[in-house]
């Protein structure tokens, strides 16, 4: 891989002239760059496109290549991307439909608005993958019908499915109006009863790890229950007795469920295994009484996952701040917090909960100051990043808690080129202030060159517009790949250097 052609074919300031030379000798790699500019012209588009299949392909998806730009039978999947966003033509779809590579058909049953006479062929094709791809994305009646498919890999896809009707979906769960699934992809390819080790050391399998069939196809039927419980179209009546299933991991999907009764969210509250009742804890479907129960549970997760309940009184959060690390977030409770709970939040005893209304970016600024000028450092590490405070704020939190604020303060969008030279040259640096002074925009040259002492520090500093130019052109032979790439990359390389780095095509 040419790290430098890669960098430049990102690069923003890259002359219109040496687009084309780099189009004219692009490899994959660099295809990929030169396809996510955004002043490509449409002629340089085609030309990338016609020279790198890939690249056409990522344009296709993009919307900057066009059903009259691709020829199906050379570019089949440039071909594919438009049929999947939509952009296709009907007749590519009956063409692909013939494509001899099963992958290729799955792609296709993939996309929208396939033929009548397309979806009938796919759902007969030959390899079970493709007719379940289709399953998983076509429309409601052909989704019923699958549901009545011999295979259980199949009726798992339309299981997933949010078009298949509800009653389908509670038919698929209780097994009832269906005749029994006859095969699934374990007893496709090995004799029953077979658990599939989760070591298999061979390279060629691709059933899934612990699938496992007796006869009876459980390890699909219990994935078709799961994709079930994930769609929100499947009717909660037809979910509530999993509540008792012998699988945990039935249950915890089934505690998350929005639409999760009373009744049932009650019972799961009682569950044995942690992770079900800390599922239920960030469900917004609870109400306060059993969130007070689950804010008293020392099971693992639980109270940190109620904490992120969007609903959770904002009492049994300033608790939870006491009882449990929640962490430096913006939990939605606090987002969501009125004027008022915002006050009362800024004057909390709990630097914990101070701390985390500070997270938030859109505060008062008297309570922003307030919260500015906390004696508390954890206070001080969420406030940091708040638009609109002052450099004197911004140092006195430096003086008043030096490195343990540093970073955050480096980070703040708004902080001065002074304060962050400041930051990398009067102090002793703090690697991870470093790293967010290297893409500060309003970083100096003298502070990225403090910023490029750093291995991880220079990678990004590398592409820094504002860093000399002689000191770009130096990083070009860099030891570490990605301080090429973003050398190469960065806008203030000399347009010179650019065009001495792009060979000619007839050295290429």
């Amino acid at each position: 891989m040419n790290h430098v052609l890669c960098g430049l074919a990102a690069n923003a300031a890259l002359p219109g002239e040496l687009v084309d030379r780099l189009i004219a000798v692009a490899d994959a790699d660099i295809a990929d760059g030169l396809a996510s500019r955004t002043d490509l012209s449409r002629e340089q588009a085609l030309d990338l496109a016609a020279r790198v299949e890939g690249s056409a392909v990522q344009l296709a998806y993009e919307g900057r290549l066009t059903a009259g730009d691709i020829n199906p039978l050379t570019q089949l999947q440039a071909a594919l991307a438009l049929l999947e966003a939509g952009s296709g033509r009907p007749d590519w779809a009956r063409l692909l439909v013939e494509e001899p590579d099963a992958e290729r058909r799955a792609k296709l049953a993939a996309c929208p608005g396939l033929p009548a006479d397309v979806r009938e062929l796919l759902a007969a094709d030959p390899d079970v993958r493709v007719v379940a791809e289709l399953a998983l994305w076509t429309t409601a009646d052909l989704a019923a019908r699958l549901a009545r498919h011999p295979h259980a890999e199949v009726r798992r896809a339309v299981a997933a499915n949010e078009a298949t009707p509800p009653r389908v979906l509670a038919m698929l769960i209780n097994g009832e109006g269906r005749p029994p699934a006859e095969r699934c992809l374990v007893c496709d390819s090995e004799r029953t009863p077979y658990v599939h080790d989760p070591h298999c050391p061979r390279p060629d399998c691709d059933l899934p790890s612990g699938a496992s069939c007796s006869g009876s196809h459980e390890s699909t039927l219990h994935e078709l229950v799961e994709q079930a419980l994930w769609n929100p179209a499947t009717p909660i009546e037809a979910l509530v007795r999993i509540a008792d299933h012998p699988s945990a991991l039935l249950r915890c999907r089934l505690a998350a469920r929005p639409d999760l009764p009373p009744e049932t969210a009650a019972r799961l509250a009682g569950d044995p295994v942690p992770g079900v009742r800390a599922d239920l804890a960030e469900n917004p479907a609870i109400d306060d009484s059993l969130m007070r129960v689950l804010a008293a549970d020392r099971g693992h997760d639980v109270q940190h996952r109620l904490a992120h309940n969007p609903r959770v009184p904002l009492d049994i959060l300033s608790g939870l701040a006491a009882a449990t690390k929640i962490g430096s977030t913006l939990l939605p409770r606090i987002a969501s917090a009125s004027p008022i709970e915002v006050e009362d939040l800024s004057r909390s005893p709990n630097p914990v909960v101070r701390m985390l209304l500070a997270e938030r970016r859109d505060l008062p600024a008297e309570i922003r100051d307030r919260l500015a000028g906390d004696p508390d450092a954890k206070v001080i590490k969420s406030i940091a990043g708040h638009p609109g405070l002052a450099e004197a704020q911004l140092r006195s939190m430096v003086e008043r808690h030096g490195s343990r604020v540093i970073a955050k303060v480096a980070a703040n969008p708004e902080t001065p080129s002074a304060l962050l030279e400041y930051l990398t040259g009067h102090m002793t640096p703090v690697r991870k202030a470093l790293r967010e002074v290297a893409r500060h925009r309003n970083a100096t040259s003298r502070a990225l060159l403090v910023c490029l002492t750093d291995q991880n520090a220079r990678r990004i500093a590398a592409g820094h517009a504002a860093l000399p130019p002689e000191t770009i052109v130096e990083l070009l032979g860099d030891h570490d790949w990605q301080v090429v790439e973003a050398a190469a990359a960065n806008p203030s390389l000399p347009p010179a250097v650019m065009a001495q780095l792009i060979p000619e095509l007839n050295e290429a």
